[in-house]
């Protein structure tokens, strides 16, 4: 059985990648994780696949359990694991949530890593790992700073899981977007913060790209000639100032 794994399936990025996952890969089912069981059947509809949902919270570690031992009784190929669950909140660190700005680490970055070395087993040469990272994971960003560090650590993860995974045949890309309008901004977006966003995207183009970037065996996929060159414009210049900078466009000190 040939499977494709998608976590945060029931909105948003993840949605989008169950949508072109579908389009792109002959499968036998897919299997979409997230919390919302309506939204994850309601995903049936839509596919050419038979979609398997599993209701689970990624925050939780029982939630691994369970997909180990899915996997030890159906032993699937998974042809590809799309890692796009996460979250994250906007403000000053010291003013938010505990339990909340660990709960980003919990999900970006230790549910992640479960996720891909639970599922490695079940992977052959030519099957791929899809990470969503972020724009954030380029540098550190005042003012949402738990969630731009948790970025950071899976663009790094992806790309040093990539290298080892080379003589496997396994390709790992991290998809690392600028900002885009999903149900992920209702939740990180509580003040005014954040006041100044350059450019918007929507999920679908930055899946869209995604996907393409995917057949081109890319490691980083990155949507939109401006946030590339920005990209390449924070790698040489001091940490300091692009934090300055940032700072400056929030209309912060």
């Amino acid at each position: 059985m040939k499977i494709a794994v998608v976590t945060g399936a029931s909105s948003g990025m993840g949605r989008e990648f169950v949508f072109a996952v579908d389009k792109e890969f002959d499968l036998d089912e897919i299997w979409v994780i997230a919390r919302r069981e309506e939204r994850l059947v309601s995903l049936s509809e839509k596919c050419r696949s038979k979609i398997r949902p599993l209701a689970w919270d990624l925050s939780e570690k029982n939630s691994f359990e369970k997909y180990k031992s899915l996997l030890e009784e159906i032993k699937p190929e998974i042809s590809v694991l799309v890692n796009a669950a996460g979250y994250g909140l906007f403000g000053t660190f010291e003013q938010l949530d505990l339990e909340n700005q660990l709960g980003i680490a919990e999900v970006n970055d230790k549910a992640l890593t479960a996720m891909c070395l639970l599922s490695l087993p079940y992977m052959k040469q030519g099957d791929s790992i899809i990470n969503l990272g972020s724009n954030s994971s380029w540098q550190p960003v005042p003012y949402m700073a738990v969630y731009a560090a948790s970025k950071a650590y899976v663009l790094s993860f992806s790309r040093a899981i990539g290298r080892e995974l080379k003589s496997r045949g396994i390709h790992v890309m991290c998809v690392c977007p600028g900002w885009i309008k999903t149900e992920f901004m209702d939740r990180a977006v509580h003040d005014d913060t954040i006041k100044y966003y350059d450019r918007w995207y929507t999920a679908k183009q930055v899946v869209d790209r995604a996907m393409k970037d995917l057949k081109k065996k890319k490691k980083v996929s990155i949507l939109g000639a401006p946030v590339r060159r920005q990209v390449r414009l924070v790698k040489h210049l001091p940490v300091d100032m692009v934090m300055d900078t940032w700072c400056r466009q929030q209309g912060k000190k």
